[in-house]
């Protein structure tokens, strides 16, 4: 593991600090969660399907059916 030295202003330092007790973890365990985070979700290139959360778009426009082919639906607009 790497050591780095970083700044963070006094309040967000105070807040993972209270984070962490409140937790039973070390302040530092945090601190390299949400890196871990962040990397995974902003700076890798390529993000798993099993890794979204499922996001609420609005209410259903128009019913899927059965039968409708959902390939000429992406590729053509309607009017």
């Amino acid at each position: 593991m790497k050591a780095i030295t970083i700044n963070v202003s006094e309040p967000v330092y105070a807040a993972f600090q209270a984070f962490s007790k409140q937790q039973d973890r070390t302040t530092s365990e945090l601190i390299r969660e949400a890196m871990e985070e962040y990397r995974r979700t902003r700076i890798s290139n390529s993000t798993s399907l099993e890794l979204l959360r499922p996001q609420s778009v609005g209410r259903i426009l128009v019913p899927l059916l059965t039968d409708d082919d959902l390939m000429e639906e992406m590729l053509h607009d309607r009017d």
